[in-house]
């Protein structure tokens, strides 16, 4: 009995010194992705049939050939409504300098240039786009890769969440950072299933300082659902209520977005 209680304290003793490991602090040991997210802005149908082929033929194909393997292409679901109408494509990678490679890559790819030769070519008086712009990002410590998202709906009704938090300083985007890594949020968003598919922070944008993330959901339903839960969690709750986030974000803006039926999540 005697061994019995010393073996208990001893348990005890090495659980009280041994710290709290957060929902993703096993990822902390991989090595942090970067992020190229492209807004491509177009008006017609003509436009958005030349940019679908292009995905779909051209780009994703020698993607997939160059070793990328998740790439995605998104719509705005408001693009029935507004004029201004948005297809995004997401690709991880893994370095900076990944970022310039694969231009360069692109541009000495045979197979590409043939099956993107209408894109690549468009008459100016008719291209395929009105302008694109192309965000950078650096996967979150403890958020270091893209996660594929867990769906069983069609394409069509999925709904993918792209969030952009901006802060008034850098200091106070640190905070927000800080917030999803060493305050959890990022461990919030996993427990209630979320289907987080990225979080990271803009190293090259318009809308600088800032930071990203993108969810994703069976349908709006479900979605609103989640959002419910999220804002009831006493978790949530508790880290709004701590002095070091408060005012870390000055401006969010939502965007929701259906995947193609050729992005590969």
């Amino acid at each position: 009995m005697k061994k019995l209680s010393s073996l208990i304290l001893l348990v005890v003793l090495v659980l009280s010194v041994t710290p709290v490991v957060l929902s993703w602090q096993n990822n902390k040991k991989k090595e942090r992705e970067f992020h190229q997210l492209t807004v491509y802005h177009f008006s017609t149908a003509a436009q958005e049939k030349m940019l679908d082929a292009y995905f779909q033929n051209a780009l994703i194909p020698a993607l997939h050939k160059a070793g990328i393997k998740n790439v995605g292409v998104f719509k705005s679901l408001a693009n029935d409504t507004i004029v201004d109408k948005l297809a995004y494509v997401f690709i991880p990678l893994r370095s900076l300098n990944d970022v310039v490679k694969l231009k360069e890559r692109l541009k000495k790819d045979a197979q590409y240039n043939s099956a993107a030769a209408d894109f690549l070519n468009a008459n100016y008086k008719t291209p395929a786009y009105k302008r694109a712009e192309t965000i950078v990002l650096h996967a979150f410590e403890l958020a270091p890769q893209m996660q594929l998202p867990s769906l069983q709906s069609a394409k069509r009704n999925r709904v993918y969440e792209l969030r952009s938090y901006e802060s008034a300083t850098e200091k106070k985007l640190e905070s927000k950072v800080k917030m999803f890594n060493q305050g959890d949020e990022i461990g919030l968003f996993k427990r209630l299933n979320f289907n987080a598919v990225f979080y990271s922070e803009v190293v090259a944008g318009s809308k600088m300082p800032n930071l990203m993330y993108m969810t994703c959901f069976e349908n709006m339903q479900e979605r609103d659902a989640h959002w419910k839960a999220f804002f009831a969690d006493s978790a949530w709750k508790k880290l709004t209520a701590m002095e070091e986030y408060k005012n870390n974000v000055s401006r969010s803006e939502i965007s929701f977005l259906y995947p193609t039926d050729y992005s590969d999540f």
